[in-house]
């Protein structure tokens, strides 16, 4: 089949996300102008540059509460850091708790059960006992095409990694089964990688 998304697909469901699959979660920690703290799971995020380490997620919808955004960019906005929380498979019921449209004075750590921890380059909470963190600071957000559409980046100035994920130096996310996003309401965990070796 093809379609042209300003037509329609005349699907059951859109097939746009489930074709770019799977994508990594980007548990995202932030802290309000007022000292509020507030945790959601982003898929639309990466990380974008090696020197300096940088990543990026975009926020896609707008709640009532904060005008043209959500929360977590509202927060980013005021404070210019957040922090970026790896998922594993073990913490995927209280990531899903989290990704509800909850008012903006909801702590969605408490809500969740999720224990928080202090970043230390950043004034930021971070998931506690998360695969690895990335603590952030803004370098820009830029306003995509759609009337809730921000591409936000960061700039990574502190990483924290669990002791148990690193086997032989390296990061294993075998370890833990990094969970990933796929389209509809599915998700994949990863539970086996390989190796090929580039050109030289």
């Amino acid at each position: 089949m093809f379609y042209k998304p300003e037509d329609g697909h005349g699907l059951p469901h859109n097939p746009f996300n489930a074709i770019v699959a799977p994508r990594p979660i980007g548990w995202i920690a932030t802290r309000g102008a007022d000292g509020s703290h507030n945790l959601a799971p982003y898929s639309f995020f990466n990380a974008v540059a090696y020197v300096p380490p940088q990543v990026m997620f975009a926020s896609t919808s707008a709640k009532e509460d904060r005008g043209d955004t959500k929360d977590s960019l509202a927060n980013i906005r005021d404070t210019g850091v957040f922090c970026v929380n790896i998922v594993e498979y073990a913490a995927r019921d209280g990531m899903n708790q989290t990704s509800g449209p909850w008012d903006k004075e909801t702590d969605e750590f408490k809500l969740a059960g999720i224990e928080r921890a202090t970043c230390e380059t950043i004034d930021c909470p971070r998931v506690a006992n998360a695969p690895a963190s990335l603590e952030c600071k803004l370098t820009q957000i830029v306003q995509l095409p759609g009337a809730a559409n921000f591409a936000c980046f960061g700039e990574v100035t502190g990483v924290h990694i669990r002791d148990d994920c690193l086997k032989d130096g390296l990061f294993d996310i075998t370890s833990f089964q990094a969970l990933a996003r796929l389209g509809y309401m599915d998700y994949t965990r990863v539970t086996d990688a390989f190796s090929i070796k580039r050109p030289e």
